[in-house]
């Protein structure tokens, strides 16, 4: 039996998104909510650039959308601008009897370190609906627990551990990616990701998750910060960049153990790739990767690098500039999740368009592992990830029965 799903909104993720509903057949897409009254009205198949006819209709009716009673709901809106409404949004469809998977609200990847007022209401809602929450992307995310417990595996000792996002911002064409970072800003700008307590909040849960997968408990958490300006002026498609403004920044969270920083959730973000050269950098040809990097028995250094090919109408509708408060996807965030590289004619596409694939099919893949887990807010470490059903392409399947070892969906009463 196919799952009963409901995409709600359509930006950069949520479109990934709703294409692998409308193409698997483990989904049966029911509904599509969206924020934008120009996309009231129209099929799905159009949003998601499929071109094809699915008969479902975007609406922002809620109570309609909640009275299909789908098995889950994929929630890819913004959260971080917008988290009262956000939290409000996925408190009302748990609680109405459906699963939540999200790229929305990244302190909520790893629930036991997130705000526990957050929590409570989150999981009142889990409990009146008997539904289930799963929130993850890329980074936060998947970098953050399957990366280091692959690496893990091979390890007899970990002295440090390092998860990592080594990334050129610069080649991106949306110049408000730089306004975050204040890149292209003289000292002393405004950065508002760097401003002490942004990055802990972002990614603080990633170190606390690392401590509890290794059994060690934390003496605190670190942020820290580095900057490089510019030694010239030079362009790129983010921006101009003066000579002496932000060019770079090094920044993170480190779990200390022992004394010492010894779990760290860190980015490397330039505008250029010779910039801060004694920097970690991505392998040559790279422009971003995600790495795992532990020192220990033995060392070791684990890097994903995202790619592939885009579809020439990838993003034709995000690089139109349409930036609305609740459509813009909860996920887009750093390197390898926002859209950063996607281009038109079906170029190989490092990072960016992948990544948002990436990040809408570690949601849409989590569905009937988070369909048939217990009521409440989970992290990666309950579920069983990855078991890849139904993912070869339909041309190399053979005619096998395509069960998988998830079991039925969890029925709603």
């Amino acid at each position: 039996m196919a799952y009963r799903v409901v995409q709600w909104s359509t930006g950069g993720v949520g479109k990934q998104a709703l294409r692998a509903l409308v193409e698997s057949s483990d989904f049966e897409l029911v509904g599509v909510y969206t924020h934008r009254d120009a996309r009231v009205g129209r099929d799905a198949g159009e949003i998601a650039a499929l071109w094809i006819e699915t008969g479902i209709r975007a609406t922002s009716d809620v109570d309609a959308l909640l009275a299909l009673r789908p098995a889950c709901v994929v929630y890819t809106s913004t959260g971080e601008t917008r988290p009262r409404q956000a939290v409000g949004e996925i408190a009302l469809i748990l609680a109405s009897g459906a699963n939540v998977v999200s790229s929305s609200m990244m302190n909520l990847i790893y629930p036991p370190a997130a705000h526990p007022r957050t929590i409570e209401t989150l999981a009142e809602a889990c409990e009146r609906g008997g539904t289930t929450l799963f929130t993850s992307g890329i980074d936060p995310g998947f970098s953050g627990d399957a990366l280091p417990l692959a690496a893990l595996q091979i390890c007899a000792r970990v002295d440090v551990i390092r998860v990592q996002e080594l990334a050129d911002y610069g080649t991106h064409p949306d110049g408000s990616w730089a306004t975050p970072y204040g890149f292209g800003q003289p000292e002393g700008a405004a950065a508002p990701i760097l401003e002490p307590g942004v990055p802990t909040l972002l990614w603080g849960g990633m170190v606390t998750m690392l401590a509890d997968i290794l059994g060690v408990e934390l003496e605190g958490r670190e942020e820290f910060c580095e900057r490089w300006y510019a030694p010239e002026t030079f362009d790129v498609p983010l921006g101009h960049i003066e000579k002496g403004t932000l060019a770079a920044v090094r920044f993170g969270v480190a779990g200390i153990v022992g004394g010492a920083r010894r779990l760290i959730a860190e980015h490397v973000t330039r505008t250029r790739p010779d910039m801060a050269l004694h920097w970690p950098r991505p392998p040559v040809g790279t422009r971003s990767v995600h790495r795992v990097a532990i020192e220990g028995l033995p060392s070791l250094t684990l890097d994903l690098h995202l790619g592939g090919e885009t579809r020439a109408e990838d993003g034709a509708e995000e690089r139109g500039g349409e930036r609305d408060g609740g459509e813009r996807d909860g996920g887009e965030r750093d390197g390898g999740e926002r859209d950063g590289g996607e281009r038109d004619g079906g170029e190989r596409d490092e990072g960016g368009g992948a990544g948002l694939v990436a990040t809408a099919m570690r949601l849409v893949n989590a569905i009937p592992a988070v369909v048939a887990a217990p009521p409440g807010l989970v992290t990666p470490l309950e579920l069983r990830l990855g078991t890849g059903r139904n993912l070869l392409a339909p041309r190399w399947r053979s005619s096998a029965p395509a069960s998988g070892p998830e079991g039925p969906q969890r029925s709603r009463t």
